[in-house]
């Protein structure tokens, strides 16, 4: 199922049950299968030396997705900087948990088939964005 790790922080997310649920839903309204799904929330170090060492990337990013997904079950190893995603949510004045939701249903939507490197693709991907996080669970919207 969904499982949450941390690599160099502390960090874990709250609500993990809620997060689950979402998350299934999310994957289940895409018209797919859960598989396993890891969310490993790291430092922008950390993920910036992956994506150096895996994706021959210089940059830092918020989200990597390795996708394990067969056929239509939907599997993944999904790493996110942590720090990158507070200081997202500062630029887009959002909170850290909302910035969160979308960089963790973001991963999602790409291992069920979403791209993002189009400027049609991104429209469709953020819009997916929306439409999910505008249906999250009570206990995962913040005020």
């Amino acid at each position: 199922m969904i499982y949450h790790h941390k690599e160099d922080i502390s960090f874990l997310p709250k609500e993990k049950l809620s997060l689950r649920k979402w998350i299934v839903d999310t994957i289940s309204k895409e018209g797919k299968t859960i598989g396993d799904i890891n969310y490993i929330y790291c430092s922008d170090e950390y993920l910036l030396s992956l994506n150096q060492s895996a994706l021959d990337h210089d940059y830092y990013t918020d989200i990597i997705t390795f996708d394990y997904v067969e056929e239509q079950i939907i599997s993944g190893d999904l790493f996110i900087s942590v720090d990158r995603v507070k200081e997202n949510a500062l630029e887009l004045k959002s909170s850290f948990e909302d910035e969160l939701h979308r960089v963790m249903i973001h991963g999602v939507l790409h291992l069920c088939g979403h791209g993002d490197k189009s400027p049609h693709e991104s429209k469709i991907m953020r819009s997916k964005e929306d439409f999910y996080l505008s249906i999250r669970p009570e206990k995962l919207i913040t005020n």
